[in-house]
């Protein structure tokens, strides 16, 4: 298996995300140990924010790494476990809210896809991009 990053890279469909945590500083990260749990959106996720928001993000990496670790939780939180929390703490510091009631709900995000493994944790691929209040 591959790491988080490298995961993303191969499946072709996060480039965005994959340019921002390389523009944050946040690829050694994400290669490391872990265990993590990402929710990553896809580019077609990033496309929804308003124009120009990630050229800007982009120039402005102290809040871009707050929205990335906004993506992120410690530890493998794997699809089962997920659906029988309300809350998960980031590694950003605050909450994202779990909606397992229909499906799996990460704050107004969805996840279409599941518990994709990697050898340093597990991604979520979730249909929105996620913005700590």
């Amino acid at each position: 298996m591959a790491d988080i990053v490298d995961t993303a890279v191969n499946a072709g469909s996060f480039t965005t995300l994959v340019a921002a945590v390389k523009a944050a500083g946040l690829v050694d990260t994400l290669k490391g140990a872990g265990p993590f749990t990402v929710f990553a959106p896809t580019d077609e996720a990033f496309s929804k924010l308003p124009e120009g928001t990630v050229d800007g993000l982009l120039k402005d990496v102290a809040k871009l790494k707050e929205i990335l670790t906004y993506h992120v939780v410690s530890g493998k939180v794997m699809a089962a476990d997920v659906s029988k929390l309300k809350t998960a703490t980031t590694v950003q510091g605050t909450d994202v809210k779990i909606d397992a009631s229909s499906g799996v709900k990460i704050n107004d995000s969805t996840v279409t896809t599941a518990d994709v493994p990697t050898d340093n944790g597990v991604i979520h691929i979730i249909d929105t991009v996620l913005i700590p209040a």
